[in-house]
Parts: structure tokens; sequence; C-alpha cells
């Protein structure tokens, strides 16, 4: 199972669409006329599909009467080179937190967004898991 996409409710739109594209390397791509029409915001696609959707918090919030929220508690994205990714993160100067899982063979990174939204990033591994990296 992968994920198809993950929506973001946020009122930073541009600066969370710089940081998808910065730290996932996602591209800006179209989204359905339909959609285009009547909320505003981004789709952010990894290769050929989109994964991220971006829309704004306060569209809600005149449509509904309710408080926007920047939401979703978490989404997890499977990816491939941890030590890269760690190294990537550091370049930016992102700060984030590691979690090795040996007993599932994984490794974790946690990192949250300009608005304060968690993501988590999931790793496989074949073998055992080498010691965390110093962030």
């Amino acid at each position: 199972m992968h994920i198809d996409h993950t929506t973001i409710r946020t009122d930073n739109l541009a600066e969370t669409r710089d940081f998808f594209i910065k730290v996932f390397g996602l591209t800006e791509g179209p989204r359905p006329a339909a959609i285009a029409r009547a909320i505003p915001g981004h789709w952010l696609y990894w290769k050929e599909a989109p994964l991220v959707h971006l829309i704004p918090a306060s569209f809600y919030h005149d449509r509904t009467g309710q408080s926007p929220a920047e939401a979703i508690d978490h989404t997890a994205f499977f990816m491939e080179d941890y030590e890269g990714f760690t190294q990537h993160l550091k370049q930016l100067g992102i700060r984030f937190t590691p979690m090795d899982l040996p007993d599932i063979g994984e490794r974790r990174i946690f990192l949250r967004t300009p608005a304060g939204i968690l993501l988590e990033t999931v790793f496989r591994t074949d073998n055992g898991i080498s010691t965390t990296p110093e962030e």
C-alpha cells in the first residue's frame, strides 16, 4: 500500500509549496479544471502522480464559518537513501528527529513543514540498522 496523496490545509501556500519542492524534489503540476476553478492551491507531483495537495485553510473558514486549521496529524512517505536524505536535510538547515526501529527493519525521520505540520519518512532496511546519525 502506498499513499495516493495527502491534502494539507495551510495559509502559507507558497512557503509550504516551496518546502516540499526543495526537501522532497516534488514538482508543481496541473490540477483538474473543476478543482482549480473552485479551490485555490497547488498540486505537487512525484514522477507522474500528484502526491501532495495544498489548499488554503482560510478557504474553508470562509465557506463554513469554522476556524481555519493548519491540518494533518502526519503523513508518512516511503523513501530510499536514508543517509543521503539526512545529509540533504542538514544542508537545508531543517531540524529533524530520527527513529530507528530495528525489530521491523525500518529507520524513520520526523520533520515539520514551515507551518508546523508533522511529516514522517520511512526507510526500509534489509539488515541491521547502524547507529543513528547526529543531527
